[in-house]
């Protein structure tokens, strides 16, 4: 049989960089060659598409050329500037890993649609409903599930602190890693965390702290065909969970260590496991997603936020998860490739 061709695009304009970067580096390692040709596509920071070897730390100094998405569905595939003229790359299917901006919110998905090329993930109208908390807490709220007490303020907006009972934590809205959260534990400093959230996102979120422990747990499928991970616990030593701001994550967080499988009883383990693909089914994800909820003390579940495309490092809750659920990387992305060419899993 002739070799799937991937294309594996990485890299991005967001904060979150680098962190892709790592992703593709994983997804590299653990992608078959015996039944995959991939072509991996970096965007660098500043917006630029190039197709280059592979996703090295330094992929941009490589052997590099201007590639874009044919914009003719016909063609769907990749259109390589090479000496002056354009080489035409068919492709049976992207993966596309990015994080946060451009990469989880609709952009890149949009992008793939147009082209007429499959592609790993949520689609355009789940990847924009995720990232913006503000819609996912309504459209979660109206299904029935436990979601936090929150508000939404423009960053630019002029607020009244006594309107909200501290402690609240203040995040960008539309954003998908710590970058810009703050937790607010006197009124006077609100208005500085609004301020400080609005460098990522115009639309800012004022949310109740919930207090419970964060759990997690890794989803995969389309519509009632889920596979969930193990679920993890976050243990905090002080302060909050922040994600994606370590210098050197592989090393570990200065705060926080992720418990896989949680240290959790039984039936909360399996509460949260539903409770993650209620959550999956009503935002509309399909391929995969991590849901990150609060377990409280009294068993309740409260959803946090989605990823529809978490990390795939090696320090990663998603991958780690789904591994001590007995899949590993290699199978998840086959399983992954497989219900984005066919609709269905293998």
């Amino acid at each position: 049989m002739a070799k799937l061709k991937v294309g594996v695009i990485f890299g991005g304009c967001s904060e979150e960089h680098g962190v892709s970067v790592k992703s593709a580096q994983e997804v590299a390692r653990n992608l078959d060659t015996e039944k995959y040709e991939p072509f991996y596509v970096g965007i660098t920071k500043g917006g630029a598409w190039l197709l280059c070897d592979g996703p090295e730390p330094e992929w941009e100094s490589g052997r590099c050329r201007p590639v874009a998405l044919s914009p003719d569905r016909s063609a769907q595939g990749l259109l390589v500037l090479e000496q002056g003229r354009y080489e035409t790359i068919r492709l049976d299917v992207v993966f596309p890993v990015l994080h946060g901006r451009f990469g989880e919110d609709g952009a890149i998905q949009g992008l793939l649609e147009m082209s007429g090329i499959p592609y790993v993930g949520c689609d355009v109208q789940g990847s924009a409903l995720c990232m913006d908390k503000s819609l996912a807490y309504l459209v979660a709220g109206s299904a029935g599930i436990a979601t936090p007490k929150f508000w939404t303020v423009a960053a630019d907006e002029s607020i009244d602190p006594d309107r909200f009972t501290c402690p609240v934590f203040v995040k960008p809205a539309r954003s998908g890693s710590s970058f810009g959260v703050s937790k607010v534990s006197r009124k006077e400093k609100l208005l500085s965390a609004v301020k400080s959230a609005g460098q990522y996102d115009s639309k800012v979120l004022i949310e109740e702290a919930v207090v419970g422990s964060e759990i997690g747990c890794a989803v995969l499928g389309n519509g009632p065909d889920l596979v969930v991970g193990e679920v993890d616990r976050i243990a905090l030593s002080h302060g909050f969970f922040r994600i994606h701001q370590e210098s050197e994550p592989e090393s570990g967080s200065e705060n926080s260590t992720a418990i896989v499988p949680a240290d959790i009883p039984a039936e909360s383990r399996s509460l949260v496991q539903e409770t993650a693909k209620a959550v999956y089914r009503a935002l509309g994800c399909r391929g995969l997603s991590r849901v990150d909820m609060f377990l409280k003390e009294d068993g309740e579940v409260i959803l946090n936020e989605v990823n529809t495309l978490p990390g795939m490092t090696s320090y990663s809750r998603y991958p780690r998860m789904m591994a001590a659920a007995g899949l590993p990387l290699a199978e998840v992305i086959d399983r992954a490739v497989s219900l984005a060419v066919t609709g269905k899993g293998q």
